[in-house]
Order: structure tokens, then C-alpha cells, then sequence
């Protein structure tokens, strides 16, 4: 038994599954999960001091790869002045500025402890705001595991078999209105049958959480303005894709502003930490502005804040960086493309800068009824057989992957020689 092994044992007789979060159970792919011990750059080490290549990175914050100096000086630095004060903190504010500064829409921003409660509290100040009490969401579309959101969620919740979770009540069920992603004319349906009741439609402009699937031409525009026609409130929920796919986010790659914005992940370097903000007479009925009450003591955490402000300065300052994660990309997905050409596998790759996902189906993948069409136990065998050549990816089919600029060219052509080796042991 290795370490790994006998770590997930003990684990399962004192946390529910053996793990914190459940698509780590790696129950969608088989097996026992892999135990990290640390991380340097592109690669993670495991409890049984196996290395591999990392296309994950902490699903998403690891843009700059593991332990990026700049950053890991920061939290050494702000520690020797304590970890917690629940009080404000110069920092605070100096990340509210950056902020702002980099993300076009948003001109207010409060700074919570996750991308779920980031993603809560927008409905809430979203709700406040209008007065009204429905949301449109995504089919798919993951926005942590708020009530609200546990409605034909995406990730964890596809992997686990339980799109619609046990503990969410049918009050907040019919709340909370769903539509195929990509299809404005079932948006625009929902919202004729629901006048005047629709408070926000909340939507990844890029959804990393059945699989990384972009939105069709026209989409996001569609979006925006019929949030416009109504009096809706426009959620763009950029806790995977802020200051990934570029300084601003998903906003600003396709030119759309939305009203608020929900981000996690980079901002905190890796610490956990989230925020919301957008315009500043929606953010004005947060607490103690407004009637909306939104608190936590942890918020604004001067260790997250200083990991966070090293990491974005450096974004800020060096847009070289987005130029190689776009050459990363693109050199991976062309790689993996022609790995399916010589396995004479017909599968879909959709790929925007430092996101991808081999979607193992050959129907295009544009919504989330595409995604459920591949063929998971092919995708396990894959999985697994990437993970014996040193690749460590995301442990199921529904989830996009995310490269960071430690990637080398030599490492990139490791990847791609492993995919093909793999693609062919999995269809054997």
C-alpha cells in the first residue's frame, strides 16, 4: 500500500469521503487520490515522492507557477506582524485600488474569504438591489455550493452523481431558474415567463466547470443586453477566469461589462480569499453603506492580502506574461489535437489561453447536455494512464485545466508525448 493509499484510508474514517472537497475522492476516474506534499514551479510532489508535471495549479491561482518568489516573500513579510486582526488593514485598501485599476467594470469591491461566498453575496446584494427575488444560472455552470446554486450545478457536483443536492429547499429551488448555456432564446423565455421577477442572471463567461466550454458569438452580448431590457442585474462570476485570460478578466477579452463581478483564486496568490464588486450604486447597499449585510471576520486577511497584492503587481506589471500562457495554450492544444489525429480518435479540444479540456466525445461541446456525452471510463483510463507518465490533471472529465508560465517548451513536449502515449493505451 503506498502512502498515498494508507493516508486515504485514515482520511475516510474521520472526514466524509476522505477528502475536503469531492472531486478530489477521484471517484469519477477510480482510484485513490493522489496525497500532495508540496510544490515547486510546474511540478507537485506526492507523499510518495513521485513528481509530476502540474496542469492544475490549485485550479487556477497558481498562474505564475507554485511557490512564485515574489509572492512567497510577501506572506513572510506580512506574518512577522501577526496573521489576523479582524480589524482594517492598509493592504485592504490597497488591493480594493488594484482591483479596480485592472478590472474594467468594477468600480467598487469588497473583499470576502471565497469564491462561494463572493458568489452568495453578489445574489444577495443583486436581490437588495432590485427588489426582486429570482436568478437565472447555467446548466453546468458551477458557482460554488451556496443553496442558490446547487441547481444542475456543474463540477463537483456532475463528478459526484448529485447535480441537485439533498439540504437545498424548494423555496430556494424556485428561485432559481436554469437554461441551457450558449441559448439566449431559453433566457429570453425565462425571463417573458418571470416578469419583473428576475433579480440576476449570474454566467462563467467562460466556463470552466463542466469542461472548459466558450461562449458562442453573440452570447455574451445577448446576455448583457437583455439584462439591459429588464432590469437585470449582469453577474459575471471570474473566479476562474479573472486576471487569467487576461489583466481584466473574461470582460475584458470580449469587450462586455457587466454590472457585478465575483473573483477568487489569483487574488489571493493561492491563500483563500474572494471578492465582489462592480458598480459603485450596486456595492453602495453593502453594509454599512447599505441595508444588505454581508461581514467575516477573516475577510481581508493581511497574509492573503499580501500573497494577493505581490501576485496581481506582478500581472499588473509584466503583460509578457499573458503572451506566453496564450502561446502555452495554444502549443498544448495543438499537441493534444494531433495525439487524437494518430490514435484516429475524433474528440473535441476547447481551448482559450491558459484553459483546456480534451472532452472525450466527438459532438462539439458548447453546453453542458454536449459534456455528458463523453465517454467517462475512457477518461478514467486516460486519467490514470497521464498519471503513471508524471502528468498530474484535473481527476475528472467536467473540469477545465489551467497551465502557468512555469510551463518550459521541453516540459510542454513531455505533455503532449504523454497524451499520445496515453490516448493510445486507453482505447486499447
Amino acid at each position: 500500500m503506498t502512502t498515498s493509499e494508507q493516508l486515504f484510508k485514515q482520511a475516510k474514517q474521520v472526514i466524509p469521503g476522505g477528502v475536503n472537497s469531492p472531486v478530489r475522492a477521484f471517484r469519477a476516474v477510480g482510484g485513490s487520490p493522489v496525497f500532495i506534499k508540496s510544490a515547486k514551479g510546474p511540478y507537485v510532489f506526492d507523499e510518495d515522492g513521485n513528481q509530476y508535471i502540474e496542469l492544475i495549479n490549485s485550479w487556477g491561482p497558481m498562474i505564475l507557477g507554485h511557490a512564485f518568489e515574489p509572492v512567497e516573500k510577501a506572506v513572510r513579510d506580512a506574518i512577522q506582524h501577526s496573521f489576523s486582526f479582524g480589524a482594517p488593514t492598509r493592504k485592504e485598501v490597497e488591493m480594493a485600488e488594484l482591483i479596480i485599476d485592472m478590472v474594467p467594470s468594477v468600480e467598487k469591491v469588497r473583499m470576502v474569504n471565497s469564491g462561494t461566498e463572493a458568489t452568495m453575496a453578489a445574489i444577495r446584494v443583486a436581490r437588495g438591489f432590485t427588489g426582486r427575488d429570482k436568478i437565472i444560472k447555467f446548466e453546468g455552470c458551477y458557482h460554488g455550493h451556496g443553496d442558490s446554486f446547487l441547481i444542475a450545478a456543474g463540477s463537483g457536483a456532475v463528478t459526484m452523481g448529485t447535480p441537485d443536492s439533498p439540504g437545498v429547499t424548494k423555496a430556494t429551488a424556485l428561485d432559481t431558474l436554469t437554461a441551457p448555456y450558449n441559448n439566449l432564446q431559453a433566457v429570453e423565455m425565462l425571463i417573458d415567463n418571470n416578469a419583473n421577477q428576475i433579480a440576476a442572471i449570474i454566467l462563467e463567461p467562460v466556463v470552466g466547470n463542466m469542461g472548459c466550454v466558450l461562449p458562442e458569438p453573440g452570447f455574451l452580448e445577448g446576455i448583457r443586453n437583455l439584462c439591459d431590457q429588464h432590469g437585470i442585474i449582469l453577474i459575471f462570476d471570474e473566479v476562474m477566469t479573472g486576471f487569467r485570460l487576461a489583466k481584466g478578466g473574461a470582460q475584458e477579452r470580449f469587450g462586455i461589462t457587466p454590472d457585478l463581478t465575483t473573483m477568487g483564486k489569483i487574488i489571493g496568490g493561492g491563500m483563500p480569499v474572494g471578492a465582489y464588486g462592480g458598480r459603485a450604486d450596486i456595492m453602495n447597499v453593502v453594509s454599512p453603506a447599505g441595508p444588505v449585510y454581508q461581514a467575516g471576520t477573516l475577510s481581508g486577511n493581511p497574509i492573503a492580502m499580501s500573497a494577493g497584492l505581490a501576485m496581481l503587481r506582478y500581472l499588473n506589471e509584466h503583460p509578457e506574461v499573458y503572451t506566453r500562457l496564450e502561446e502555452i495554450g495554444g502549443k498544448l492544444a495543438e499537441g493534444f489535437r494531433a495525439g487524437l489525429v494518430k490514435a484516429g480518435l475524433n474528440y473535441t479540444i476547447n481551448q482559450i489561453g491558459s484553459m483546456f479540456t480534451l472532452f472525450m466525445t466527438d459532438r462539439s461541446v458548447s453546453n453542458f447536455a454536449d459534456a455528458k456525452s463523453c465517454d467517462l471510463p475512457l477518461f478514467g483510463r486516460y486519467f490514470h494512464a497521464m498519471l503513471k507518465r508524471g502528468v498530474y490533471l484535473a481527476p475528472s472529465q467536467f473540469e477545465s485545466l489551467f497551465v502557468s508560465v512555469a510551463l518550459t517548451d521541453d516540459l510542454i513536449e513531455q505533455v503532449i508525448q504523454a497524451n499520445e502515449e496515453s490516448l493510445r493505451e486507453a482505447i486499447q
